[in-house]
This record gives C-alpha cells, structure tokens and sequence, in this order.
C-alpha cells in the first residue's frame, strides 16, 4: 500500500541500492534513522535463534482506499451511507495471485523450501519460520536486541533490504525496523499529588514505553460541584450538555453502539462508576458498560492508583452519561494483565485478516496469545471475533516518528476499511502541543529528545482516516453562557496538533488547511515544522479537555487531557447516530469528509484563542476557521444533529 499514502516521507527515507545481489539487486526497503527513546541496542542476536518471519503483501486496490471511502463518506456521493460489509472489505484488498507467488519464489530460492512457508488464509502474509541467519541472508540485516528502561527486550534491525523484483509485492517485513510496542505500563515514577487549591497544578502523566497517555491529573477536589456556574473550574456532565447543547433523549438504542477502548492493566473500579453516578448520573447508577474482552483483558483491581483507573474511570463516567443509561457502552478491554496488548491486537479483533499468521502481528511487538507467560491468557487470540460498534474513541497514543512510514500507512488503513464499513474512529491528539509524548522533540538525526527542537506529531492521530481530537477549556471567570466561552486548553496540559511528516494532506482537508496557512501562516522557519502545506493536518475537531470532576479511587479528582475530549466527542456522534438510525438511515461512518464540506459550514464553535507550546516556541495559534490547535471547533449538538439529519 505504498501507493497515495506513501507520496509525502519528509524525514527521508528514500530507497537506495545496497548489498551484493542474491537474486535481484537489493535495493532498502525500511531503514530507522534512530532507536526510539527509552531503548538500547544491547547485543547482537543468537545467529540459531528463530525468528518468526512475517512478510506484508502488498494489497489490491489499496491505492484507490481514498476513492472507495469518499464514495461512501462524502455528502455530496450519491453512495453516501452505503457501507461495505466486512467480506467485502476483505475481498477487496487481498493480496494478488501475483504476489504470492513471487514471494514464495524468491524464498524458495533464497533456500527457504516451500513447504516451510505458509500463506494466510486471508493472503495477507507470508509466514516462515527461520534463525536469525537465514533472515539476515534474506533480508540483507543484522538482528539486535534492544533493551528498555523497564527491562523489556525487543528484537530488531536497524534496515533491511529486499531483492529489486521483490519490493512492490511486500508492504514490510517483521520483525525488522519497527519499534510499535506493547502497551505495558512503565515503572511507576509518578508523586502523589496535593490537595486541589488553584486550577494550576502539576500534572500527573501515565505513561508507557513508546506510548503517551492521557489523562493528567490536577490534584483531588475537595469539594462537591455540580453548578453550571463553575464550569470554568470544573467540568461535569451539566457543562458538557450545556457548552455543546447536547439536550438529547436516545431512542434507538438496540440498534445503535458505542465502544470504548481500554489496555490493560488500565481498568475503571466499579466503585468509583458508582460514585460519580451518584453524584452527577442518576440514569447510570447501578449500570456498568458491556465488557468484551480482548486476548484475556477483564477490568483488574489488584493495582489501583490515577496511573491504573484514572483513564478508564474518566472514559466511562463521562461517555456512559452522556449517551445516558438507556445506551450501553461497550468496553473492549483488551489485553491480559501480564502481557498487556497493542493496537495491532485490538485491530486483530476487529479485522481477522490482521491476526497473527493472517496479518499484522510480531511476537516481539504485540502480545501473543496463548500468553506463554506464568498467570496470563491461555484462551486463544481474538482474531476476528468482534463487531466493531459505531464509534470507537480511543485515548492512548504513539509519536508518529516511533514507527515507520510503511507501518504506520498499514496501521492506518485499517481505520480506512473500518470507515468503510460505517464505524467512526476518533483519537485523542496528545497533551504535548506541537511536541510529541513525553515532550519529546525531533533533531535533525530524527532522534527524538526532550531538548529537540522539531515539532513531533503523534499517530495516529496523523492518520487522515481517524477523527483527531484536541482540547480546549471554558476561560477564567467566563460562563458557559457566554458568546464565546472556550479556548485552547492551556492549564496543565496542551492541545496536540500540527502537520504530519508521513501522510499526505488528504483531499477533503485541502481548502481548510490553505486558508488557514494563507490567512495565519505561521512565523516559524520550515526546518522544525512541515510547512509545505501537502501534509495532514491535525486535528481534525476539539472539545474541553480541562477540570474534569472524575472518581477515583474513591475520590473526586481534577482531570485534564485530549483524553477527556476524545469520549465526550464519542457520545455526541453517537448520539447523532441514534437520531439517524431512528430516522431509517446509516450511520455517519468516516466523518471527516462531512465536516470539512461546505454543507457542515458552522457546525462547529469556532475556537480563535490560545496556542500549543511544545519544543521550546508557543506551538500554532487558534484563529478563525480551522487550525492545527483546535481543529474545525467543538461540536454543536443541535447544529450537526440538523445538519447530519439532512443527509440521506
């Protein structure tokens, strides 16, 4: 799928000649300009291990994904809604008969015999078992372990190449260059935070290996609110509903869903659902979200601390109220508490031309399942086994310069099939501004470190077949009421945005991004941002990610983040998806198309204040019409609900 995605790798990762020719001449086919923060290239690997090589095929038609998905996503297609089943999403981007057969060739002359390789039922991979040094010979590479901080190893090249012939029939290879990493949690290096006495405090970060994670915390709240006059210091569900006019009564529940994506060993506490409904949700009092477990995933409560329950617990209090208790939401929990899981693994579920030996995974990246672990999943690995709901947020999130252009252009069409299929897909943006997760930015090397000083976007956030989320928050001393009362979250965390260095700018975001680089161009040299105006631009929406009310762990604390932003904008499209399933229509699917079109013009609050500091500049500003720190604005209820009504 290197076709219309893969036009724009800025950070240069050209294909070159190299090596001595096996069959054809090799040419590189991934190369890591730089090992990702927090891991070490420790010692070469044994050369009669065996890896369990993968080979990405290369998949039909995936150069027209763009075309198929506007065709069904754009307002103005007379196909608009018409949705693909998931057979029809696997028929169409099958690997070719071709491709196949020059893969097994090309092994089989490489002295790798045809019976030891195997094809996926879904003829999306290769798998073939080899020790490291037939792979190094394959792929012209040589295989380090990577040690990280946590102690974890990882088992990686630094490139690797691919015979000339070869190269247009294989995506990428694994393992290989890719540092996509399990979500496991990092050892615990947070301090407890002080009682709540300004809205100003030190925030308090999850954060795993590779992996940024809203929310943050602002320290407990030490009072009961519930007044819509104190939006401005604290946010409850009564904010929400009046800031984006989300008056709204489901009824076409049955058919309708909502799905909310948590790793563990993250997990919400029942008490604490129970707490804030009390409090704040009567109609979910005694409700807990339907739980679909993933590769062993279930909501633990041997750990519990903000850094285990604060996303979990912030995530279902708000996007169970604001669909209300006569909606259920589903929780996929995915991944065992010893092994944790990766995206790539909720993806397997989701899609089972992604599993293991039928697409996607490393055992040196993802979970696998069985987990051969003491105390994990014995169950098999889910592989195709849940239907996706309509809307899915998700809250975690990598740097985009932590994986590969071909890894990451894979991963995101995935999200591309799913809108096809009518899902709607939103990632919260980050919490860093224009610098990446953990305030890391990027040096010329492409290395990424706290002292860099090139803007990092996140991903998939970049990804142009996801909704980007950034955050805003209500301004001091200003009611909800008031013409004008948001701007760009600038209290304790910071809206992520900016322009990708991977994907192109997609079709449907060209005119809103030239006006915005037209009208407020920004004042920074084109060395530390991707100022050529061809790029994806995120986010694509905002809503307020500060103040957050939230029970945890027994207690009420304050909660700032995109993490916040990305479930409440869940529960409003979800709510719109009621409305037109009730009315005998689709779901809105891919949104992004629909938002930016001139038929949605002022659907959103146009946010024109606050920036995105990060890699030591101010970041973009918030101005009229789109930019790179709120999007298009935050949702108005009444406005999309009319707007989407309209629609066929």
């Amino acid at each position: 799928m290197r076709g219309p995605l893969l036009r724009l790798v800025l950070l240069g990762l050209a294909l070159v000649s190299s090596a001595e020719p096996l069959l054809s001449p090799h040419v590189v086919h991934e190369r890591r300009r730089s090992v990702p923060a927090g891991w070490t290239r420790t010692r070469r690997h044994a050369s009669d291990a065996v890896l369990p090589l993968r080979f990405a095929l290369a998949q039909q038609n995936i150069g027209s994904i763009d075309e198929y998905l506007l065709d069904v996503a754009h307002p103005e297609s007379p196909n608009y809604g018409k949705h693909w089943t998931a057979g029809d999403v696997a028929r169409k981007f099958a690997a070719s008969e071709e491709s196949i057969v020059t893969v097994l060739d090309w092994l089989e002359q490489g002295g790798i015999e045809r019976g030891r390789a195997r094809v996926s039922t879904t003829r999306g991979w290769v798998h073939v078992d080899a020790t490291v040094e037939e792979a190094e010979r394959l792929v012209n590479a040589e295989y380090h372990v990577y040690t990280h901080d946590t102690g974890k190893e990882h088992i990686a090249c630094e490139a690797y190449h691919l015979p000339e012939h070869v190269t247009s029939h294989v995506d990428f290879v694994l393992p290989s260059v890719h540092f996509d990493a399990k979500l496991s949690r990092r050892s615990d290096t947070s301090e407890s935070q002080p009682p709540l006495s300004t809205a100003d405090q030190p925030a308090h970060n999850i954060g795993l290996p590779g992996v940024g994670i809203s929310p943050k915390s602002g320290g407990k709240v030490t009072e009961t609110v519930s007044e819509v006059e104190q939006c401005d210091e604290y946010i409850t569900p009564i904010c929400l509903r009046t800031l984006y006019g989300l008056d709204y009564t489901p009824v076409a529940t049955d058919k309708n869903s909502y799905g909310i994506v948590e790793y563990t060993p993250q997990a919400y506490l029942w008490t604490d659902l129970q707490m804030f409904a009390l409090n704040y949700s009567l109609d979910t009092l005694g409700k807990a979200p339907y739980m679909v477990s993933i590769d062993g995933g279930y909501p633990q409560t041997v750990n519990q601390s903000f850094d285990y329950n604060g996303e979990s617990d912030l995530d279902l209090q708000y996007g169970m109220t604001l669909v209300t208790g006569a909606q259920t939401v589903t929780l996929y929990q995915t991944g065992d508490i010893i092994e944790g899981a990766s995206f790539n693994n909720f993806l397997d579920a989701l899609d089972g031309s992604y599993c293991t030996f039928e697409g996607g995974d490393d055992y040196t990246q993802d979970s696998i399942f069985p987990d051969p672990y003491p105390g994990g999943y014995k169950g098999p690995e889910d592989c195709g086994t849940v239907k996706p709901a309509n809307v899915i947020s998700t809250s975690y999130g990598y740097n985009e310069a932590d994986l590969t252009p071909f890894y990451a252009e894979r991963q995101c069409a995935e999200y591309a099939k799913l809108g096809l299929m009518g899902v709607t897909v939103l990632y919260s943006s980050g919490d860093d501004g224009v610098a990446g997760n953990g305030d890391l930015c990027l040096n010329p090397d492409g290395t990424q470190t706290a002292n860099g000083t090139i803007f990092d976007p996140s991903f998939p956030g970049v990804c142009p077949y996801i909704t980007s989320v950034g955050a805003t928050q209500v301004k001091n001393n200003t009611s909800v009421y008031s013409p004008q009362p948001e701007m760009a979250c600038m209290e304790v965390i910071y809206s992520g945005g900016g322009f990708s260095n991977y994907f192109p700018i997609p079709s449907y975001q060209e005119e809103a991004v030239s006006y915005y680089l037209e009208n407020y161009p920004p004042d920074y040299p084109p060395t530390i941002w991707n100022a050529t105006g061809k790029s994806r631009a995120f986010p694509d929406i905002a809503a307020n990610g500060a103040n957050y009310v939230v029970a945890i762990d027994g207690e009420f604390e304050l909660v700032y983040g995109t993490s916040c932003s990305s479930p409440v904008s869940g529960a409003i499209f979800t709510m719109i998806n009621d409305a037109r399933l009730a009315a005998g229509k689709s779901t809105i699917g891919f949104i992004n198309p629909t938002i930016y079109s001139s038929k949605f013009a002022g659907a959103f609050n146009d946010i024109t204040e606050g920036t995105n500091p990060g890699c030591n500049t101010e970041g973009f500003n918030a101005t009229p019409g789109w930019d790179p720190v709120t999007g298009l604005g935050t949702p108005n209820f009444p406005k999309l609900l009319a707007a989407w009504l309209e629609l066929p």
